[in-house]
């Protein structure tokens, strides 16, 4: 008997088109809300109020020079797992309509072109097209498109468990890789800031200039465990899909949590948490944390029903790429000092800089609400 197709086994898993799921919005309008001003406002407030629990609080939203973990570096990481998440739904939807594999397969690998060109734009805006030996190929933008479409090949071709496997021995990869590949003039397993491997490749092997100048974060080899986040995502959109019901949801999406946040944490210990070098326990920490999250958010508006507090990151997180390139070309900063700082500067000299983040955050918003109004809204 011949084998089914693909889209028939998809269509066995899931058999309806599955329908948007207000706590994924919400929970990218949080994420972007970090990006857009939100983490700068948090950060600005340090110093200022005298409490040390603000303090602590402004504190997370710096990033740590080498090793070491704050929330601000897990709000890129909570993005590209929320993109396999929604590339779950949207996959899982275009099969049960019987839109071809092929098709959704030349549809994300256009996407990910856009958004690698969208990316070096925005990493080098003004850029000379004429000196290429000059632009930064690493992007944010360009990560996502990659790990969405590596992510949406291996989710067409395996099921949960197989792609689970497959993240792991990826990040085991990864690890031995760093550990064991010696490093001239440093040696196997230095993961110093000089001696790592990671720079060394992109020194020697990636075009272009290097973000850190002796390496680039996002530049090749940690492509690598960074694809394993939108992998994740999309276990996690599984499980969204495939559960029966709400509480074994939440339970599955939990426990998820529960081993990534403690492997992370255990593996911290051979190899230290590093957004930088997108070490593995980083990796695993943060997967942990963003399984954490989407459960919370999902239990609390789509279970519990309580939609009306997340109106406010729903309409950012409907609209991410434009406000993600927004706040890149369009200065809000100086649009809230034009507009607000006949007001503020009455106030204390040292929170001038706090209010006009929070005025230039809340023209960003307003901007959003009006293409949510509107009813536009940018996809790629």
């Amino acid at each position: 008997m011949e084998a089914p197709s693909i889209a028939a086994q998809k269509e066995v898993r899931q058999p309806s088109s599955p329908g948007r799921l207000a706590s994924i919005d919400a929970l990218r309008g949080f994420d972007m809300l970090m990006i857009a001003g939100g983490g700068q406002f948090i950060s600005t407030l340090g110093g200022k109020t005298g409490i040390p629990f603000i303090d602590a609080i402004a504190a997370q939203f710096e990033h740590p020079a080498w090793n070491g973990f704050t929330f601000y570096d897990f709000i890129f990481p909570l993005f590209l797992f929320l993109a396999g998440t929604s590339l779950a739904f949207s996959v899982t939807g275009g099969l049960a309509k019987g839109i071809p594999p092929s098709v959704i397969r030349n549809k994300v690998f256009k996407r990910m072109l856009i958004l690698i060109a969208l990316g070096i734009l925005d990493k080098n805006a003004p850029m000379d097209i004429f000196d290429p030996a000059h632009i930064r190929y690493g992007s944010v933008l360009g990560r996502i498109g990659l790990a969405a479409f590596i992510s949406a090949i291996l989710y067409m071709k395996f099921g949960t468990n197989q792609r689970l496997y497959i993240g792991a021995v990826i990040l085991v990869a990864y690890y031995l890789i760093v550990l064991l590949v010696p490093v001239p003039g440093f040696g196997a397993g230095d993961l110093s800031f000089e001696g790592n491997l990671v720079g060394w490749i992109d020194r020697n092997f990636m075009p272009g200039i290097l973000k850190q100048g002796t390496y680039d974060e996002l530049a090749l080899l940690t492509q690598f465990p960074a694809i394993c986040l939108t992998i994740f995502g999309t276990v996690a959109g599984d499980a969204l899909l495939k559960e029966s019901d709400s509480g074994a949801k939440v339970g599955r999406l939990f426990a998820f949590a529960l081993a990534g946040i403690v492997v992370g944490l255990a593996w911290n210990f051979v190899f230290p948490v590093n957004k930088h070098l997108w070490s593995s326990s980083f990796i695993m920490l943060t997967s942990g944390m963003a399984f954490a999250m989407l459960a919370l958010f999902y239990w609390i508006i789509d279970v519990k029903g309580h939609h009306k507090w997340a109106f406010f990151f729903r309409v950012i997180g409907l609209n991410s790429l434009v406000i993600y390139l927004a706040v890149r070309f369009v200065d809000f900063n100086e649009s809230s000092r034009l507009l607000f700082a006949g007001i503020y500067k009455h106030a204390p000299e040292n929170w001038h800089e706090v209010y006009n983040t929070l005025g230039g955050f809340v023209l960003v918003w307003l901007f959003l609400y009006f293409l949510y109004r509107q009813k536009i809204f940018v996809k790629v």
